[in-house]
């Protein structure tokens, strides 16, 4: 019984023995599980080196780091620069592999392209491995097989016009270049040259850029309206090795001279326009540039959109992502494309710099804001600042009414009169009969300067001023384009108070405020001009407002510049009773003195301001302009 006791406890602590080694072996292997290579901290490392394109931190299991990188890029190189953002999720462990699961992330037209891929991975000496093959960047590629991302161009927004017209809109253009996969390289530049002389520009600046293309580059040259490829491009460019002409639609107006200044043109974005605004443009893009174009680009420019395709090392591809376009915004505008073509086709031969505005009283629509070709692409019509000479007797003379004149009102109208030493006269024409003791109303008919400088010591410092602002000319209004409402500001001494009485001194004017005044006369209230339908326009607070009976006498008064003054020439002009005012300003230049020459009127619904730089009178000069326009209006 004793030896079987004894037998029973060895037996029991054998067991035990053995029980407590099993869990320290257990527990050894547990803490080299804890210890050892982390394939999560594996997982993370891939996922930030794909992220930022440097594998040094990574081991693989066949392939250096160096072998990676270059693969890597050689594959995502298509994305043009786009990168990606790679996050490691789960991970499955398995002896000593494990298999975990990559989320990418591509930004591509403002919309995120999201999958998962794979890796496998193998312990190997205390770390993890991981098997590089392309399937890790997308699931589908295979060796030999690489991403490509593709931008796809938003339509722009029209550019509309009164009625719906089409002035800004999609219309054919050929783009003539040099293809390079089409002549070889020791001849390129010779080509290049070739083309440069033909479609005359810079040759050698083209041979340059020409020369350091790529193999497979189409490098333009020029880009021409379909309907307006000069008959000597069109008979010879084939003759020239490389020469490719590629038909294509771009956002242009229906001539090239349409409001041009005004409207603004359409360009691949400049270097600067990338650095200021990386988030919004990218080199190659395109934008606004210049006008509305530019202004309104955000508008205007839309959405574009992207492909990614898998490109095989065959050059066939396989979309895998794609995000549509989205296109701009119309940007409706008032301009009456007819009256705008009319108003151009009229100051096309003017050499002087010259303008045309068009306004609409009962709206305050512009239907035509119209530059000559003397103004170089400068927006005269709504932006010029200038002397508006003896146009600006409308306000002088609503100054004086206030002043309790009336268009009877006896004035003197002398030959000369002088002003603390200055002396001041009327213009050379003026009619010798009009010499004399004469109504007001005969004096805006004829334009006697020195009536209206005779009655300045009538008004206060401010009257000239306010009797303005209450026909649109000096009062600031933010109209979505470039617009310039003239100054009148207090006179600083009797000379120059003269001098403002007949539209010189420091009063200035645009065109387009000089078509807001007769407007306003016109309606008989305030006008505010609108171009851009989508921005709000109203009165200015704080402006007194034309009275109807101030109105009808200026009206009145007007009509007789057209019945018996120097705006005769619109007496039989068809349609409605015209009224209007002429005007010229001197100006010097190189020591000559020179004439401005205006002349604005109003028929109807429709009030116009004609500029001219350099000319002989108003009536002579702007005049012959402004009445054919009245006819054409018409008809």
């Amino acid at each position: 019984m004793g030896a079987h006791r004894t037998n029973a406890w060895t037996t029991t602590a054998g067991l035990a023995t053995t029980a407590l080694v099993g869990v320290l072996l257990a527990g050894c292997d547990s803490v080299s599980k804890v210890t050892g290579p982390d394939p999560d901290e594996a997982a993370d490392s891939l996922a930030g080196a794909l992220s930022s394109g440097t594998f040094t931190d990574v081991a693989f299991t066949q392939q250096t780091p160096g072998e990676v990188t270059k693969d890597y890029t050689a594959t995502v190189e298509g994305m043009g620069g786009t990168e990606p953002a790679v996050t490691a999720g789960a991970v499955e462990e398995s002896g000593d592999s494990a298999t975990a699961t990559l989320t990418w992330t591509w930004p591509v037209g403002g919309r995120e392209w999201t999958y998962d891929t794979e890796a496998r991975m193998t312990e190997v000496d205390d770390e993890w491995q991981v098997a590089w093959d392309r399937a890790l960047v997308e699931p589908s590629l295979t060796d030999g097989f690489t991403l490509d991302l593709t931008p796809i161009a938003a339509g722009r927004g029209q550019i509309l016009g009164a009625r719906g017209s089409k002035l800004v809109t999609e219309r054919p253009v050929v783009r003539f270049g040099i293809d390079r996969s089409r002549v070889p390289a020791k001849r390129a530049g010779a080509s290049a040259r070739r083309l440069a002389a033909l479609v005359d520009i810079d040759a050698s600046a083209y041979a340059k850029r020409v020369e350091a293309a790529g193999d497979k580059a189409f490098v333009e040259a020029i880009v021409y309206r379909a309907d307006a490829v000069p008959e000597s491009v069109g008979d010879n460019y084939e003759g020239i090795p490389g020469v490719l002409a590629l038909g294509d639609d771009l956002p242009l107006a229906r001539t090239k001279e349409f409001a041009a200044p005004i409207l603004g043109t359409v360009g691949e974005v400049t270097a600067e326009m990338v650095k200021d605004h990386p988030e919004v443009y990218q080199p190659g893009d395109e934008a606004g540039l210049s006008g509305l174009q530019a202004r309104y680009d955000d508008r205007l420019r839309g959405t574009p959109g992207a492909v990614v395709d898998a490109v095989g090392s065959d050059g066939k591809d396989r979309e895998l992502f794609r995000v549509g376009p989205t296109r701009g915004k119309p940007l409706q505008l008032t301009l009456d494309e007819e009256l705008e073509l009319t108003a151009e086709r009229l100051l096309a031969d003017v050499g002087p710099a010259s303008a045309l505005v068009a306004i609409r009283p009962s709206t305050g629509n512009i239907l035509a804001a119209a530059n000559g070709p003397g103004n170089n692409g400068y927006n005269m019509a709504t932006y010029g600042q200038l002397a508006p000479g003896s146009t600006f007797k409308s306000v002088s003379t609503l100054a004086l009414l206030r002043a309790g004149l009336t268009p009877d009102t006896v004035v003197p109208c002398t030959a000369t009169i002088t002003v603390d030493g200055k002396s001041f006269k009327n213009y050379s024409d003026y009619p010798a009969g009009g010499i004399g003791r004469i109504p007001l109303r005969t004096a805006l008919a004829n334009s006697c300067n020195t009536a209206f400088i005779s009655q300045a010591g009538k008004l206060g410092n401010q009257d000239l001023g306010d009797s303005a602002a209450s026909l649109g000319l000096g009062v600031d209004h933010d109209l979505g384009f470039p617009a310039y409402f003239g100054s009148v500001e207090p006179a600083a001494s009797d000379t120059e108070a003269a001098a403002d009485m007949i539209g010189q001194g420091k009063v200035l004017a645009s065109p387009m405020v000089m078509a807001t005044v007769i407007a306003s006369v016109q309606s008989g209230s305030l006008v505010v001009p609108r171009l851009v339908t989508s921005v709000d326009v109203s009165a200015p607070d704080g402006v007194t407002p034309v009275s109807e009976q101030e109105a009808g006498s200026l009206r009145s008064m007007l009509r007789g510049v057209v019945t018996s003054g120097s705006g005769s020439q619109l007496l039989d002009v068809p349609g409605p009773p015209v009224i209007a005012k002429t005007g010229t300003a001197e100006f010097e230049t190189d020591g000559k003195v020179l004439t401005h020459a205006w002349m604005i009127a109003a028929q109807g619904d429709l009030a116009v301001a004609v500029f001219v730089d350099r000319g002989e009178s108003g009536s002579g000069t702007a005049g012959p302009i402004l009445e054919a326009f009245l006819r054409a209006a018409r008809s």
